[in-house]
């Protein structure tokens, strides 16, 4: 059984940077997908940033690129989130949520969406932006 626990979130101003990581345990196969989901008040779940942890691709949602960062290391045990250049737009809970990985998929295929694929999840980790 795969465990997930994520931690790093906290209070920022618009324009800061925070980190969020997530150790999962329980991870015995060589490609899992990896990735970070939040939801905020009012609003459906959504992709955020996932990582293949075999292949090393990447996906993130139009609305974090080029300011977040997902990198994975110790064979996907620690998975980190960099968020640079937060807005208030970015407040959510942030959950960490794992699943296999099949190669006939992308992981944009996966990590798109709301996350209904993985069947792993971490209790999230606030993420609050003030203006």
């Amino acid at each position: 059984e795969v465990q997930l626990v994520e931690s790093g979130g906290g209070l920022v101003q618009t324009g800061g940077s925070l980190r969020l990581s997530c150790a999962a345990s329980g991870l015995f196969f060589d490609d899992y997908a990896i990735g970070w989901f939040r939801q905020a008040p009012g609003k459906k779940r959504e992709g955020v940033s996932c990582i293949s942890t075999g292949q090393g691709t990447v996906f993130y949602a139009d609305s974090v690129k080029d300011r977040f960062t997902i990198s994975s290391t110790r064979r996907g045990r620690m998975v980190e989130l960099k968020m640079n250049n937060l807005k208030p737009d970015d407040t959510a809970v942030y959950f960490c949520a794992a699943r296999l990985f099949s190669r006939r998929r992308t992981i944009s295929d996966v990590c798109s969406g709301a996350g209904s694929e993985f069947d792993s999840w971490g209790r999230g980790t606030q993420v609050s932006v003030s203006t």
